[in-house]
């Protein structure tokens, strides 16, 4: 049986932290909404992702890390769906899983939060700036060479504490998951694009089930956001491509707008020395063929070696 019998609980699983626990709950209620009756628990559980917290994603092997557990999950029937911030799901799924939705997209901007700045360009010489993200010490590295990056992982209250506690004089978050907590008032400014490019699927849920599990599939149905969901399969579609990893400072921001898909992609040298920036527009049904041209155009421009040399470093 790929799913509970009608009048059974539909179990969710999901990570144990503050934000992934709302999300999941966010799920949940969407379909409590569009299935009067339909009862859902959550199972969450703890990844190696959320456990090692004193190194860089990339140095314990990349954002997979934070969903294999939920997968494990799915493929041996202890949950019936696993919700996930897109950002962490990697290009190339575990074998007979699939996502199923996507959620209408939040904000999918990168924050300044910022103990006494307005702006990027208002922290002083040298300011100590923390992040975990390669993308993101890029690109703000192309802005001000100056800055001193950090390393910034855990929960968002562990991150701000630091913050606050002054070991550090900004971070960057995303705006999607200080919004969905309250936080919102802490965004010192939202950090546009052409200063730093979204990660391919920031700011959007995703919920993963199994690909056979047609009756799952048809429950999920009604939250799919169709704009939201092209979009992000031409990001992911650009990062595949590329071979994106957590080792490769790799954005991507796409957006459907008067019935045109517009893409952005980047791939950047880690100290910001280089950006190599391109966009492309088409219809939506072309998603991923679009996502796959613009990788091509960037790697022509000097990506591929530039992703070789980070692979092989």
């Amino acid at each position: 049986m790929s799913a509970p019998a009608a009048g059974s609980a539909l179990r969710i699983a999901t990570r144990k932290s503050v934000l992934a626990l709302w999300q999941a709950e966010h799920v949940a209620q969407a379909l409590r909404r569009a299935h009067a009756g339909l009862r859902v628990d959550l199972a969450p559980m703890t990844t190696k992702g959320d456990r090692i917290l004193d190194r860089s994603l990339a140095a314990i092997g990349g954002k997979g890390l934070f969903i294999k557990e939920l997968e494990a999950a799915l493929v041996e029937r202890r949950a019936d769906m696993a919700v996930h911030s897109m950002k962490d799901v990697p290009g190339e799924l575990a074998s007979g899983l699939s996502i199923a939705a996507m959620l209408p997209r939040e904000d999918a901007r990168d924050a300044l939060i910022a103990r006494d700045a307005r702006g990027i360009s208002d922290l002083p010489q040298g300011a100590r700036l923390g992040t975990s993200s390669l993308r993101r010490r890029a690109q703000l590295l192309a802005a001000r060479p100056d800055l001193s990056i950090e390393i910034l992982r855990g929960n968002v209250d562990t991150r701000l504490r630091r913050l606050d506690a002054g070991e550090l004089d900004a971070i960057v978050l995303a705006c999607a998951g200080l919004i969905r907590l309250g936080l919102e008032a802490r965004i010192t400014t939202r950090l546009g694009p052409e200063i730093s490019l979204p990660a391919v699927g920031q700011g959007v849920i995703g919920i993963e089930c199994r690909t056979e599990d047609s009756r799952m599939r048809a429950l999920l149905a009604p939250l799919d956001d169709a704009a939201t969901h092209v979009a992000v399969e031409a990001e992911r579609a650009f990062a595949r491509r590329l071979g994106g990893s957590c080792q490769s400072p790799i954005a991507a921001w796409a957006r459907v707008d008067a019935g045109r898909l517009m893409l952005d992609g980047l791939v950047a040298e880690p100290d910001g020395s280089r950006l190599l920036r391109d966009s492309i527009s088409g219809t939506p049904s072309d998603a991923e063929r679009l996502g796959r041209e613009l990788a091509e155009r960037v790697l022509a421009a000097g990506a591929g070696e530039l992703l070789e040399r980070l692979r092989s470093a």
